[in-house]
């Protein structure tokens, strides 16, 4: 799938089933939210917390589904085309970084 046919899915997604986007400010807070649970999966899976009973069922597959489904659901509402964004965004940063990495005694 690609982007363009994501922002088409979810935005089909929400007018049948979600009857109507939630305002954008409520969807920043649901983004946090979600990517709080990413992160709370990460500090577990990769960093040096333990899981609690909680935690049983969160998959990071999923909880970055949702951080995706909510993105999109902001560039749907807020009229960005995520494919067009996402290339200009690389360009922005080939321009700038191309060999600011490759110098980078820290990543060799």
């Amino acid at each position: 799938m690609t982007i363009a046919e994501a922002q088409h899915i979810v935005d089909t997604w929400i007018k049948e089933n979600g009857v109507r986007y939630f305002n954008e400010l409520t969807n920043m807070a649901i983004l946090t939210e979600e990517v709080g649970e990413v992160a709370r999966i990460m500090a577990r899976q990769y960093g040096e917390q333990s899981f609690k009973k909680s935690d049983e069922g969160k998959q990071l597959p999923n909880e970055l589904a949702d951080v995706l489904f909510v993105l999109i659901c902001i560039a749907n509402q807020t009229g960005i085309d995520l494919t067009e964004a996402l290339r200009k965004n690389l360009e922005k940063k080939t321009a700038r970084d191309s060999d600011r990495h490759k110098q980078n005694e820290k990543l060799k």
